[in-house]
């Protein structure tokens, strides 16, 4: 039997509906592969066991199901290591042994479970490219190796191997183009394993800045750089971030990790590989410290970073947790997030509102402002006529205070007496009576089947607890999902 360590991944699933927070999707199911890297261990993907609620793995000598559970799960990284219940399901197997970054040109097999068949397929192919990509799981840009054998659905968390080892997990296949899929990198594997055992954050870090290229010699010039210098133009630094406090808006970020840093932003990892500089971060975990090198003031200077997870201003992944939000006078708000903007379906790029997707792609997470709150929906009550039309608009201040973060909102609103006044970023202002619209809440929960005025992690209500007919009429939310339906299969 050709590599007994791959094993099938069933997974039952269900999602958050965010359009209806206070509720889920319907269970669904799907499946994936893994591989065998431990006694009882199964490494496979994060995007095959998301939101998962059971879990179960197939040998392909067997046709039993055995039941796992999720470990530890790095959804920056796309990897998931689960732990298989019962101790008898790996004995006499072998554990795969996780090799080093492949060579261009090199052979590679993608072995797992595709679409089309029950038993295992190998496709062969070569090592294409390896460069810095975008996950499609995290939307983070890490290490990533492309190979043109096929990867299809189901191929997704199934090993790469060259060599006899594991050089890859497949994970993603570029849209409209053929036989070019990408596999997650032994290198980023063996960081998130070591991390596992040592109980480490399956966090991917992340700089938390936002640079300009310096390939123009006038803006060189203006830096004061000299003709053997180069690096990129630190143009802004996310809150919370690795950078924070340590590199600064009109820095020169020349060298990291002991790599110097093209004035494109590419660094040459492992001697080998022309790549963005996000490269070098796919190596560390949180905690770690990484030098950086910077012309500040024309002059140079060694910062120390203590790596920390990626800090956005709107969040990119929200797996395997609640949505937050809160209602007030039949107002929902709710944070800002990928998820959230999800809401507009498969091309939500291009269909959700301006000011949200600006908010995606460049805002800046800054000390006064953590999160964004959106006013979401408008649920129709006598209390808020008038306001339906302001519904996926951004809370700019609430009674005049500009508010942090969504605990800074809600918190603001329960201490609320009398006017409570919220203003939004289209100027609109929406005017609230306080104690109307807590009085208005039993019968809003009753009308809309909602359990609560908020989620779980904002706390316990500082109103009155829904009526037995809300609690009893709560139902799943229907079949239709919010999200791509090949959402947890590798794309194409």
């Amino acid at each position: 039997m050709a590599y007994p360590q791959v094993v099938r991944v069933y997974s039952t699933y269900q999602d958050p509906d965010y359009e209806c927070p206070w509720q889920s999707v319907a269970p669904r199911g799907s499946t994936g592969s893994g591989v065998i890297v431990g006694p009882g261990q199964v490494l496979t993907g994060a995007h095959v066991v998301a939101n998962a609620t059971f879990v179960q793995v197939q040998k392909q000598d067997d046709v039993t199901k055995v039941v796992a559970r999720v470990a530890v799960v790095s959804h920056d990284c796309d990897l998931a290591l689960l732990q298989v219940e019962d101790p008898a399901f790996t004995a006499g197997i072998a554990p795969a042994r996780v090799g080093d970054l492949p060579r261009l040109r090199e052979a590679v097999q993608v072995v797992g479970y595709p679409i089309g068949g029950e038993e295992v397929s190998i496709t062969e192919g070569v090592v294409s490219r390896i460069e810095v990509q975008r996950y499609e799981h995290s939307q983070r840009h890490l290490l990533a190796v492309t190979v043109d054998a096929a990867i299809n659905e189901g191929n997704s968390g199934g090993p790469v191997f060259a060599r006899g080892k594991v050089v890859g997990i497949a994970f993603q296949a570029l849209p409209d183009a053929e036989n070019i899929g990408e596999m997650v990198p032994a290198t980023i594997i063996r960081r998130f394993l070591a991390g596992a055992r040592r109980g480490l954050s399956p966090q991917v870090p992340g700089i938390g800045i936002t640079m300009q290229p310096l390939e123009n010699d006038a803006l060189r010039a203006y830096l004061g750089m000299g003709a053997r210098q180069s690096g990129v133009l630190v143009t802004a630094v996310q809150y919370g971030s690795s950078a924070w406090e340590q590199l600064h808006v009109g820095d020169v970020l020349m060298e990291l990790d002991g790599l110097r840093i093209a004035d494109n932003g590419t660094v040459r990892y492992r001697s080998r590989h022309r790549c963005q500089f996000d490269a070098v971060i796919g190596d560390h975990h949180c905690g770690d410290v990484v030098v950086a090198k910077v012309l500040r003031d024309r002059k140079p200077l060694a910062v120390r970073m203590v790596m920390q997870p990626m800090a956005w201003l709107v969040p990119r992944t929200e797996f395997d947790r609640r949505p937050m939000w809160f209602l007030f006078g039949g107002l929902v708000f709710q944070r800002l997030t990928a998820e959230f903007l999800r809401n507009w379906g498969d091309h939500w790029w291009d269909k959700a509102p301006k000011e949200l997707l600006h908010l995606h792609q460049a805002g800046l997470r800054k000390p006064e402002q953590q999160e964004v709150v959106v006013l979401a929906h408008v649920l129709a009550d006598k209390v808020n006529v008038g306001y339906e039309a302001f519904a996926n608009d951004v809370v700019a201040a609430v009674d005049g205070h500009a508010p942090v973060d969504m605990r800074d909102f809600v918190r603001h609103v329960d201490r609320a007496r009398g006017q409570l006044v919220v203003k939004l970023t289209s100027g609109a202002i929406v005017l609230l009576d306080a104690a109307q619209a807590r009085a208005a809440l039993p019968r809003i929960l009753s009308r809309y089947h909602v359990p609560g005025d908020r989620s779980d992690d904002l706390g316990t209500a500082a109103v009155a607890a829904p009526s037995p007919a809300a609690v009893k009429a709560r139902r799943p939310a229907g079949p239709a999902a919010r999200r791509p339906a090949g959402r947890r299969r590798t794309r194409r």
